[in-house]
């Protein structure tokens, strides 16, 4: 007992101690390790599995999406996605609430960086909701709440990471995620639209936009639309892998965002830097996520849990509703890419040992972890935006809590109705 239970209480006190989950991956594991199999294979599984995990040919797909990503909000290409949303619905009651959704389900189809695209919706669209007299809890909860989207909407880091540890066809989980992300989308559009029509007084009407200025803000993002359509069709069809599409589009992002968008040298280096320690970070965690994983193996944790939930014959529905109460809390807690990390080498054998599809439930936990991105106490999300709005935090949370009854139902459908998920890969791919 005590061989199985010590690592995962070292793990949960380095990580209340304030370690990086990462290292306390590292740490647990090696501990784990160590006590069930000994020195030398501990040392042989150090020297091989780091480099073995981050010379992965997919995970370069990783640094490639999120300096794409980080280009693009560097430069004027959000700013430009919002005023041409803002130009087409910002006369309606709640419009500029809506145009955010709009131009984050934009940028999530070009970054796949739910923090990048939360952070760059809040430094251009919550200046003008307040110019306008928008209430702060309308604009933080929607800005925060919105950038989730770049989680679902392809090209998603969470589906991609997924794709790779769970050795799933990363190109299906891409066309899976369509239709949820367009469905989140319209959950938020519909939950600001009835909060708006309960309390006018906290989105004031502005002004018509006269089509001539409509047409020329669809010009301003023609070459940012044409990179979407580039990178997924790219993808979907089967032209490039979608390492080779995340490095075509990188490079295509650099020369859209100096082209088009303004970025000029320190904006450069700036989007480098983000990518960099991005990706440090990432990559830290998978590499803790793998030896803890190891840990785990060697230890036949996953197989005995799995072994002991079927004995006790409870329906594969009532475990799958536990495992998605477990996700949320622990969303509250930990960043969405150190759960699915931390918890996949013990849920995704238990749900495929279930009967239930791994495409589905890729987007069933992605679509859990994107929710926890704006819930308290940690919601990673409302904490970029309120720092880049210099906003209370609470009053983002307050914003959230209004907008997550859209998110939930979304959910509760794409468990429901496994088609959502699984009905356009099908068609796209064949079963």
């Amino acid at each position: 007992m005590f061989d199985t239970a010590f690592p995962i209480v070292l793990f949960l006190v380095t990580l209340v101690l304030g370690m990086p989950i990462g290292f306390s991956l590292i740490v647990a594991g090696a501990a784990g390790i160590w006590i069930n199999a000994g020195w030398m294979p501990l040392l042989g599984i150090l020297r091989a599995e780091p480099y073995r995990h981050a010379s992965s040919f997919l995970l370069t797909t990783i640094p490639l999406f999120i300096l794409m990503a980080e280009l693009l909000a560097r430069g004027t290409v959000v700013q430009a996605m919002f005023r041409c949303a803002y130009a087409f619905v910002g006369h309606l009651r709640g419009g500029l609430a809506l145009a955010a959704v709009g131009a984050n389900a934009g940028f999530a189809a070009l970054s796949g960086s739910s923090t990048a695209a939360a952070a760059a919706m809040a430094r251009i669209s919550i200046p003008e909701m307040r110019r306008f007299g928008y209430d702060d809890r309308l604009s933080l909860g929607t800005v925060a709440i919105a950038g989730t989207l770049a989680i679902m909407i392809p090209p998603s880091l969470g589906l991609i990471i997924y794709g790779i540890l769970t050795e799933s066809s990363i190109g299906r989980l891409f066309v899976a995620g369509i239709v949820p992300g367009l469905l989140s989308a319209t959950g938020f559009v519909i939950s600001i639209m009835i909060w708006v029509r309960r309390d006018p007084t906290i989105a004031p009407q502005v002004v018509r936009t006269a089509w001539p200025e409509r047409l020329r803000s669809l010009t301003a993002i023609g070459p940012a639309m044409l990179l979407v359509v580039f990178v997924a069709g790219s993808i979907y069809s089967g032209a490039a892998t979608p390492t080779e599409a995340a490095a075509i589009g990188a490079l295509a992002a650099l020369v859209i965002s100096v082209t088009f968008g303004g970025l000029r040298g320190e904006g450069m280096l700036a989007a480098f830097r983000a990518s960099i320690r991005s990706t440090a970070l990432i990559f830290t965690i998978i590499i803790g996520a793998m030896i803890f994983g190891k840990y785990l193996a060697i230890t036949r944790l996953p197989q005995d849990l799995l072994e002991t939930i079927v004995a006790l014959n409870i329906p594969g529905w009532a475990i799958i509703a536990i495992l998605i109460v477990i996700y949320l809390i622990l969303g509250c807690f930990l960043d969405q890419l150190a759960v699915m990390l931390l918890t996949l080498p013990l849920t995704f054998p238990l749900v495929i040992g279930l009967g239930y599809d791994p495409i589905w439930w890729g987007i069933v936990l992605t679509k859990t972890s994107e929710i926890g991105l704006v819930t308290p106490p940690l919601g990673l999300n409302s904490f970029v935006v309120s720092a880049s709005a210099d906003a209370p935090l609470e009053k983002t949370f307050s914003g959230v809590w209004r907008l997550l009854v859209g998110d939930m139902i979304v959910l509760l459908l794409l468990l429901l109705f496994p088609a959502l998920s699984l009905g356009l890969p099908g068609w796209w791919y064949g079963p």
